[in-house]
């Protein structure tokens, strides 16, 4: 928990803040997206909907429920955890009810004391007048006895500031708001107009809710619901009709891939569009906030092959690049804005590293380890949280040579959570690849091996719907690359644990190298052929390279070669693991090839963030540019330039290849 999570939680996404700013203040009918936020566990979406809290929550009508939770959060719970939270009193508006709701709950809720439909009818007023009672005497009002059934879905969002944590629970504190007996007439009037009711009774309509709940089958069960929320919209847009209301209402619904968040938010998203285009009513006043971990089963296959919509980076987000983009309003796929929430760069992570010393100066140390931070986790929110934890708890050194040694095994240092102690490599793939079994990660590990990841599943893993899983939880790099390739930071933890079965290892580089050889793509095959340790088989096919094709294809190709992982020892800095692997003992002055030999290593070397945090191989790697510059007769230019390039180094601020 922070102190303030507006700065922190929303960098990189503040688009996000002033599209919401942007439907709230739209007239109540206005048509309005439901905005779902994606990306793998840990890319900052509950932390959004802690900052949309902290940001709206005092002045605007606000509901927060999260659906990550062990009980099941059946929709009829969903929606009166919204209502009742909607239901606070703000000072700029009078208070909102929610009277079709409450009475569609009460109806549906307890199984009716009768023998017939007509009996039924007779008794069911005075039976629902008892039902409201007994919760008011108990719970204050009837909405708030769902806070016991499922009071774990209002919990606040994971990271939430101090501020967002007051807000909600002003917004879920429990009081007697007993709802007028007068609007049971009027609620049931309602029922008895419904489409999807057979009854034109009130009362009639209201016994057929509660059959179709505790007599009904699965199709009954379905009408019900849709029911419920039908009535939710109805009663937002009476309530908006009023004086004294406010144009919309903030629904933020966390984790919306579970079983029962799925369910909520389909039925959410067929009500609007039943309502709105089926049925010609004006649209409803909510303005959604969703996120998902998983790509949702209603889109199709997670290729989005078969979905109109293609995910929309965050920092774009707005009203108007919603209504470009959005399909048409013949299917309900017109009412999602999915946005792809990228992870941190460079500046980000220092700003944030920079505004966590305000609560924890002990991290004064490690504000210049920014770049190492960012190279290693490739910028994801949790996991640039996780390793300044580590750095805190685990006692690092604070700077020279004897950090570079300590980070050297920084996946196995402690990271402590609540009273549990787990590695850092340990807590951050429990995390990302929960509910995946151990079997499957070690798969996956030996899988990661391949920069295309469904190169190493069909290779390693013929038939396996592993690719599948992972593409399914946003675990591939975003949209802009080509290759689909693992992320770095859960790749870099799989590989870390593969290096520790050293036969698994060797095996899996030598199977991809004679995959890429029979396939003639060399670069792919020096790639792991350096990764097993074939250095010098390596430097051999850079030296023959050499003389024969142009400098800048020559740098590109030993670029991509020496981005290969590794399996060093886990002891010593850069220097260190340079002479272990036979560097610096040559003689630059015999030519070309003992140049290109230590150029490899040392860009090996560098290319890892754990093998030389600081990049102090940076001006060696420089040197080596500079003396092939002198070796080759012609086309040196593009030499130069690289020489230059390391010796002047800037850390991108974004990710490149290069580590």
């Amino acid at each position: 928990m922070t102190e303030s999570g507006v700065g922190i939680g929303l960098r990189g996404r503040r688009a996000v803040v002033s599209l919401v700013d942007e439907c709230l203040e739209q007239p109540p009918t206005a048509e309005r997206p439901v905005t779902i936020l994606l990306g793998p566990r840990g890319s900052g979406a509950s932390e959004v909907h802690s900052t949309l809290m902290e940001r709206f929550g005092p002045e605007h009508p606000f509901a927060y429920v999260n659906f990550a939770g062990e009980h099941a959060l059946l929709p009829r719970y969903g929606l009166a955890l919204l209502a009742r939270q909607l239901e606070r009193k703000l000072p700029r508006y009078r208070r909102s009810h929610f009277p079709r709701l409450t009475l569609g709950l009460l109806a549906s809720d307890h199984e009716l004391r009768m023998t017939s439909l007509a009996q039924g009818r007779r008794t069911i007023r005075r039976e629902l007048e008892e039902f409201q009672e007994q919760a008011e005497a108990r719970h204050g009002d009837y909405l708030a006895a769902f806070f016991e059934v499922a009071a774990g879905a209002v919990g606040a969002p994971e990271g939430a500031s101090t501020a967002a944590v007051a807000v909600l629970r002003d917004a879920v504190r429990i009081g007697r708001r007993r709802m007028p007996g007068v609007k049971f007439t009027a609620g049931a009037s309602w029922y008895g107009e419904h489409r999807l009711i057979r009854s034109s009774d009130p009362w009639e309509a209201l016994v057929e809710l509660n059959l179709w709940r505790h007599g009904g089958d699965a199709a009954d069960g379905e009408r019900l619901d849709r029911v419920l929320f039908s009535a939710f919209l109805a009663d937002l847009r009476r309530n908006t009709a009023r004086s004294f209301t406010p144009r919309s209402y903030l629904l933020l619904l966390d984790n919306c891939h579970t079983e029962y968040g799925r369910r909520f938010v389909d039925l959410l998203i067929r009500a609007r569009h039943d309502d709105t285009v089926v049925a010609d009513l004006p649209c409803d006043p909510l303005t959604v906030v969703a996120s998902s971990n998983r790509w949702l089963p209603r889109w199709g296959t997670a290729t989005g092959e078969a979905w109109p919509w293609r995910p929309r980076v965050p920092d774009r987000a707005s009203l108007p690049d919603w209504s470009e983009h959005r399909p048409t309003r013949d299917s309900d796929d017109t009412w999602w804005y999915p946005l792809r929430l990228r992870d941190l760069n460079l500046d980000e992570v220092r700003v944030r590293i920079e505004l966590e010393l305000r609560h924890h100066p002990d991290l004064a140390p490690f504000t210049r380890l920014a770049p190492f931070v960012h190279r290693l986790t490739h910028g994801l929110p949790r996991a640039v949280r996780q390793v300044l934890d580590t750095f805190r708890y685990s006692g690092a050194p604070a700077d020279g040579s004897e950090q570079d040694r300590w980070l050297r095994t920084l996946p196995d240092r402690t990271l402590r959570e609540g009273e549990s102690a787990p590695t850092l490599a340990d807590a951050a793939l429990d995390h990302l690849l929960q509910g995946l079994d151990e079997g499957r990660r070690r798969t996956l590990a030996e899988c990661a091996a391949a920069r295309d990841l469904s190169v190493g599943v069909r290779v390693l893993s013929p038939g396996d719907t592993l690719f599948g899983e992972i593409r399914a939880r946003w675990l591939l790099l975003g949209p802009e690359t080509v290759t689909p390739a693992l992320h770095p930071w859960p790749r870099r933890l799989l590989l870390w644990r593969l290096a520790r079965r050293p036969d698994d290892w060797d095996t899996v580089h030598e199977l991809l190298a004679e995959h890429f050889r029979t396939e003639g793509r060399p670069v792919q095959e020096m790639y792991h052929r350096l990764a097993w340790g074939r250095i010098d088989e390596v430097t051999g096919y850079l030296i023959d390279r050499f003389p024969v094709v142009p400098a800048a294809q020559w740098i590109s190709e030993f670029g991509a070669i020496t981005a290969a992982p590794n399996r060093f020892g886990s002891a010593g800095g850069p220097l260190e693991l340079l002479a272990d692997l036979g560097a610096g003992t040559g003689d630059r002055g015999l030519g070309a090839e003992s140049v290109i030999r230590e150029l490899v290593t040392a860009r090996w070397v560098w290319s890892d963030p754990l093998a030389d945090p600081g990049m102090r191989l940076t001006d060696l790697i420089a040197d080596g540019f500079n003396q092939l510059s002198r070796l080759r007769r012609n086309d040196v230019v593009a030499l130069f330039n690289e020489a230059e390039r390391y010796r002047h180094w800037r850390h991108p601020l974004t990710s490149t290849s290069e580590g």
